[in-house]
């Protein structure tokens, strides 16, 4: 391997990310896994996620409106 410059790919380990023992303050759930929703505009929900690119990582931000079950805002960055 050494005389033909091969090489193994090894998998990177698993990385949290995600610090969850910690003693700041935690909004209250408000909603209590209870989705269903009387109007437009009455719920909103939010999340975010990354995606490895080749530039580096992409983060994305949404908002959806739990009536209508549509993204009413999202931003990159």
């Amino acid at each position: 391997m050494k005389e033909m410059d091969i090489r193994s790919i090894t998998a990177k380990k698993y990385k949290a990310t995600t610090h969850s023992k910690h003693n700041l303050p935690v909004y209250p759930n408000l909603l209590n896994q209870n989705f269903t929703v009387r109007g437009r505009g009455e719920v909103w929900a939010s999340d975010i996620t990354y995606v490895h690119t080749k530039a580096g990582w992409l983060y994305l931000a949404t908002v959806m409106d739990l009536f209508s079950r549509r993204v009413i805002g999202w931003a990159m960055s």
